[in-house]
């Protein structure tokens, strides 16, 4: 099968930018007429192989980055905005949606951003008895939302942090230390630490210096919350730094986004970029092992492994999800093609979903798409008790998976049979957008689709999708 050709245009334009460039300059390092740059640039010709390698020789540029960024996320987020019965008949034709996505990135997250206002302001009015004498009742993304696609885009990779964070681990001894360096640091910064029998998972006391850490916490989530609070407050100025560059549209997003990324901090001092990649690579992914080498759960893992995209020493694309018991979505992320619903739950076809039923197990699913990728996924429970007799269990679900082609490397793969075409579960992304006709499971009809109704005639479903 012939390689698909490589249209790059706006990465190309973001590399000349950044590098501060004109066009006839940037042709020139590239060996290229200026004419064959333009073209390229707006994507009326593929980058060519020499072009590549002259992106990597004279710019340092890891070409995989030309493959990746945001462009498949952009399309599923799309069809899924375009999914709304808002549009009805004006679905845009795939080719189009990924010609936006490719050469005006800008205008389609202009759009998705439309889309969401139009959406929150649908609801507010759904509501007015509450929304009436509210005077931020204006239509604007909400805090958590905005977060969130921040880290989506960023691929879930925030290069500097992360950087930041195996520095420390490196300097202080390795991830076998981190914990004692942690509390070092903050004892250092004359903050008093306090192990006590608390609902409360983690406390600062910003004006007596005294950090409250709840017994009741498993070990590994008591590390991660001293490295999180050295994160906010010895690494505070990276984050603001950060947050700057983000330039989120509320003080709430700010705030909520400022908590992710001292998370992100913990994590990756938890579990260094280098060494973790190594270990990952070595154990073939396996998540037990991992857990136990870095004094971390099972969850972190999985999250740890879906962000390791740094350009050069990228590892495999993974993607990751979280579920609650009513299957709502409620950490999502995707280095790999499969994108997931921005609203809604995820399909009840997905394996996720089955591990409320299984607990303390890891259940393995070879999946398919509609786009016709194949998938292998890997989901349990995680289950987070409060400590003590009658308190709260909070009950998740999380699936880690990648495309079958890298079931070499990994564990969980071995014993599956990946050459059998039935072995692959349908799956899909979201009922309005999928486009199987069939599904026993769907719940509403795909909105790219016309029905015909036979009152005469009952299938698995209501209707027939043409």
């Amino acid at each position: 099968m012939a390689n698909p050709k490589l249209y790059a245009g706006a990465k190309l334009r973001e590399v000349r930018t950044r590098v501060g460039l004109t066009q006839k300059d940037f042709a020139a390092k590239l060996g290229v007429s200026l004419p064959y740059l333009n073209q390229m640039e707006n994507n009326n010709r593929p980058v060519s192989t020499s072009v590549v390698l002259s992106l990597a020789q004279e710019f340092g540029l890891d070409v995989t980055e030309l493959s990746a960024g945001d462009g498949e996320r952009l399309v599923s987020d799309m069809r899924e905005a375009l999914a709304d019965p808002v549009f009805a008949a004006n679905m845009p034709p795939l080719a189009d949606l990924r010609l936006a996505a490719s050469n005006a990135p800008a205008l389609a997250h202009a759009f998705l951003d439309l889309h969401r206002a139009y959406r929150q302001t649908h609801e507010r009015l759904a509501s007015l008895d509450e929304a009436l004498g509210r005077e931020d009742a204006r239509a604007r993304p909400s805090p958590w939302e905005e977060v969130r696609d921040f880290f989506h885009y960023c691929d879930n990779y925030i290069d500097a942090v992360d950087r930041a964070a195996e520095h420390f681990t490196t300097v202080e001894g390795g991830h076998d230390n981190i914990r004692a360096a942690a509390v070092s640091k903050l004892g250092n910064a004359g903050i008093t630490i306090a192990f006590e029998d608390s609902d409360t998972l983690r406390n600062y006391d910003a004006q007596a210096k005294t950090l409250s850490i709840s017994t009741r916490a498993a070990h590994e989530s008591q590390t991660f919350q001293l490295v999180l609070q050295v994160a906010l407050i010895r690494q505070n100025a990276l984050l603001e730094a950060t947050l700057d560059l983000a330039r989120f549209h509320s003080t709430e997003a700010r705030a909520i986004a400022k908590i992710g990324l001292a998370n992100y901090f913990a994590g990756a001092a938890i579990m260094p970029y280098g060494a973790f990649l190594d270990a990952a690579t070595k154990t073939r992914h396996d998540l037990e092992q991992l857990a136990t080498r870095f004094g971390a759960s099972i969850e972190q893992v999985c999250h740890r492994l879906s962000t390791l995209q740094r350009p050069g020493a990228k590892g495999i694309p993974f993607f990751f999800v979280r579920v609650d018991q009513a299957g709502t979505i409620t950490k999502r992320h995707s280095a790999t093609r499969l994108q997931f619903a921005r609203f809604g739950g995820a399909c009840p076809l997905w394996n996720v979903h089955r591990a409320f039923e299984q607990p303390g197990q890891f259940l393995r699913q070879l999946a398919e798409t509609p786009d016709g990728v194949r998938y292998i996924s890997l989901a349990r429970d995680v289950s987070k008790t409060g400590g003590r007799f009658g308190a709260p269990v909070r009950r998740y679900a999380i699936a880690l998976g990648c495309e079958v082609k890298h079931a070499p490397h990994l564990v969980f793969a071995d014993g599956l049979d990946i050459s059998r075409i039935d072995a692959f579960e349908p799956i899909g992304i979201s009922c309005r957008i999928c486009e199987r006709k069939t599904c026993h499971q769907r719940s509403v009809p795909p909105l790219e689709r016309q029905l015909s109704v036979n009152p005469d005639t009952r299938g698995v479903l209501p209707y027939a999708v043409n």
